[in-house]
């Protein structure tokens, strides 16, 4: 495999306190990668260094070859990042089908279009069609209609994916994507993102839900305190010393398995 996504000592602070602390991390194209820690290791705040969010202290940040810790947000997405978020806001004045279809590479050549005034059928039907077919495979079509805001917190969690996947990304950043969602619905979420996986996206995945990132994840890196504590596979997490301190103090005497805090 080679590197898709390389953080070269970053560092990140807010006033006096250290969020990130000279971090390196190497994410090979292809990959599913688990980003773990305890609430506050600086795992959400990873995510927004990538996509332009949050400015670096120090260090870099490349994708693809390229240094991206520069450029501005929407300039990281035109490279082919994309990210869901912990808490997803949506608009109160667009259905859940017109949020997914403005998402769209297709809806940024229709604007163009239209300003051009030249015939735009042919794009909106192409982008309609694309976006009813990621909202019947993420179970979404029965809410199409519905205004954004309006779904639950689960389905604001699918609508994400599906908005971010109307790019065709490269890379793909989710944070959390299980919160929210009915437990009987993250077996089919496993089965998605595999998916998506399959059609050649590498995924880095913030979750706490220990069973979710051992069906989905080969690798799993762990934070603590802004440092990269553990890099290794799902099953051997159990093991990790660091880890079981990390999440369980180390007043701990014995292993037992490792659950979201």
């Amino acid at each position: 495999m080679t590197s898709l996504l390389e953080l070269d000592g970053i560092a990140i602070r807010y006033g006096g306190n250290t969020v990130l602390s000279g971090l390196t991390l190497s994410i090979d194209s292809g990959e599913i990668v688990g980003l773990l820690g305890p609430n506050g290791s600086g795992k959400s705040t990873v995510l927004n260094a990538v996509t332009g969010f949050t400015p670096l202290a120090s260090g870099s940040i490349r994708f693809d070859g390229r240094r991206i810790d520069p450029l501005a947000p929407h300039r990281i997405a035109q490279r082919g990042i994309r990210r869901t978020f912990q808490l997803p806001s949506m608009p109160t004045r667009m259905s859940v089908l017109e949020l997914t279809m403005t998402a769209s590479s297709e809806h940024h050549q229709l604007c163009a279009a239209l300003l051009r005034g030249r015939a735009t059928r042919r794009i909106e039907h192409a982008t309609h069609a694309r976006a009813s077919a990621l909202l019947e495979q993420l179970k979404l079509t029965a809410v199409a209609h519905l205004p954004a805001a309006s779904i639950s917190g689960g389905q604001k969690k699918l609508l994400s994916i599906a908005c971010a996947m109307m790019t065709e990304p490269k890379l793909l950043l989710l944070d959390e994507p299980t919160a929210g969602v009915h437990p009987n619905l993250r077996g089919e979420l496993i089965d998605e993102l595999r998916r998506i996986h399959g059609l050649g996206v590498t995924l880095v995945v913030i979750e706490h839900d220990m069973h979710f990132i051992r069906e989905l994840c080969e690798r799993c890196v762990v934070l603590d305190r802004g440092a990269a504590i553990a890099n290794c596979k799902p099953a051997e997490l159990d093991k990790n010393r660091r880890v079981l301190d990390a999440y369980l103090g180390r007043a701990h005497r014995t292993a037992r398995p490792l659950e979201a805090p």
